[in-house]
């Protein structure tokens, strides 16, 4: 029997179906297969062991795993750097590939890496600490600072002399945005964005853009829905905290990170495995911030991690010396300016061993409002190159509820581990709160005992001696300003 063309057509249809089916089937078992060995052998026996120590001692290295768009440089210029001198400071990976852990004295490496740098640190002796943010929040800032540094080069007529003059601070050794992950990436895709749509208004002449919402304003910059939804923003920006502290990004020292992360990407189910790795890493972490708690999460690094620093450092009359720092984009001036005094005092107070819990937070604060004051002059700057766009935390509110959706969903992993972050930041935080009361109550119990050192090796009969004598002096004091009074009243009297 002789098939009509419409028959055979459906029946070959049927056939190119079910062998894309079995591909696709082949494919998620090979996937499953590589996000399983993955996740298995990040369950080694030498990652429990840093799991079950005691994580909240302090070891030789300190790796601040910088998630972005955190409040981690505030930690790092406000916190570690009056902590810790630049000569116990790691060389930071911007060139992964000349990075050096092995630096004599090494004891603080604060860095955009993710967790996958452990291999290449004495495990056993490093403590790891991040700051978590709501993904929400996270997404939105990373749009908002990628456009902002890519603003910074409009000064320039055209896109090549922007690349040149880049190319040139490079080569200087001055530290770029351009070479730290993930704005390496992100800020020269967006830059070629804005000088190509600026290129689009000058050959349309005069362009009126009447709409006030900058994450939508698709005659300046990349509307925020778009850029959510490209291959960029796919690899680099959703569930990046996730993907970092599972030691998966793009900028992974695992050569197997790119395929697993992959896999993840496109098979939603998978991506629960790589969330249990990065949730245990969580846990074995000496501290974990969140963004959204600023105060309670400085208060609970200073207690958790600074009290130990502080109690490391040996008292000494070296002299403190003033250190400046580069800019991530090459031009701190205002900032160097501006932290001096803090700086200087904070360095001559660990040297001396003066600083305590209470002094680095006095330090702390006057550190942020000076740095935040500089960060927000340059972002206005910045900006100004592209009016009307221009980003608040009252712009925020015009991002529509469909686009917030879309952040939640392509973050699906992040969402759980920022829930799972702040589990854990409420069990540290009730802890430190619950050892500051009992210290508390300890230094009112042995206030008798502090007293009897401060007045020398006294018997019970001495020290009774003195405290009656105290309290007869106190007594006559008061008799005293009591006549004093009366007499005054009876002056008036008679007048």
């Amino acid at each position: 029997m002789q098939m009509n063309p419409v028959s055979k057509l459906a029946l070959w249809l049927i056939l190119l179906g079910s062998v894309l089916v079995s591909f696709a089937e082949l494919d998620y078992g090979h996937c499953e297969r590589v996000v399983k060995k993955w996740a298995d052998s990040s369950s080694s026996s030498r990652e429990e062991h840093v799991i079950n120590k005691d994580k909240r001692s302090l070891q030789d290295l300190l790796f601040f795993l910088h998630v972005p768009r955190t409040g981690g440089r505030t930690y790092f210029h406000c916190f570690l750097r009056k902590l810790y001198d630049s000569s116990e400071e790691c060389p930071r990976s911007y060139d992964k590939l000349h990075f050096n852990p092995r630096k004599e004295k090494c004891k603080l490496l604060a860095t955009h890496d993710d967790y996958s740098l452990m291999a290449k640190l004495p495990r056993e002796r490093t403590s790891v600490m991040t700051i978590v943010r709501d993904p929400i929040a996270r997404v939105l800032s990373t749009y908002e600072f990628s456009v902002e540094v890519a603003a910074r080069f409009l000064v320039h007529p055209n896109l090549t002399s922007a690349t040149r003059m880049s190319g040139r601070i490079r080569k200087n050794n001055v530290i770029s945005t351009l070479d730290i992950w993930p704005w390496k990436y992100l800020v020269p895709w967006m830059r070629q964005d804005l000088f190509a749509r600026r290129d689009a208004r000058k050959l349309k002449g005069v362009v009126i853009i009447e709409d006030d919402n900058p994450y939508d304003m698709e005659e300046m910059l990349m509307p925020l829905h778009k850029y959510l939804d490209t291959p960029t923003a796919h690899d680099i920006i959703h569930n990046g905290a996730t993907f970092q502290i599972a030691g998966l990004t793009n900028n992974s020292y695992l050569s197997e990170a790119h395929e697993v992360r992959h896999c993840v990407q496109r098979y939603k189910s998978l991506g629960q495995p790589v969330l249990q790795v990065a949730k245990r890493r969580l846990d074995s972490m000496l501290y974990v911030g969140l963004t959204e708690e600023h105060r309670e999460s400085a208060s609970l690094f200073a207690n958790v991690v600074g009290s130990q620093v502080l109690s490391q450092v040996v008292p000494s009359n070296a002299t403190a010396k003033t250190k400046t720092t580069k800019s991530e984009s090459g031009s701190g001036k205002s900032e160097i300016q501006n932290g001096t005094s803090e700086v200087a005092l904070s360095k001559m107070d660990v040297k001396s061993g003066n600083m305590t819990v209470k002094t680095l937070m006095e330090v702390y604060e006057g550190c942020i409002s000076h740095l935040r004051k500089s960060q927000g002059t340059r972002r206005v700057n910045s900006l100004k190159r592209i009016y009307p766009a221009n980003f608040t935390r009252g712009t925020r509110t015009r991002v529509p509820n469909e686009v917030i959706e879309q952040i939640k969903s392509l973050n699906s992993l992040d969402v759980e581990l920022y829930k799972y972050a702040k589990e854990i930041f409420a069990k540290e935080h009730e802890l430190v709160s619950k050892n500051l009361v009992l210290t508390s109550k300890r230094s009112i119990v042995d206030l008798p005992n502090e007293l009897r050192s401060v007045f020398g090796e006294m018997n019970d009969e001495k020290l009774w001696k003195f405290v009656s004598l105290a309290l007869m002096l106190l007594l006559l004091f008061l008799f005293f300003l009591f006549v004093n009074a009366r007499r005054r009243k009876t002056s008036k009297v008679k007048i």
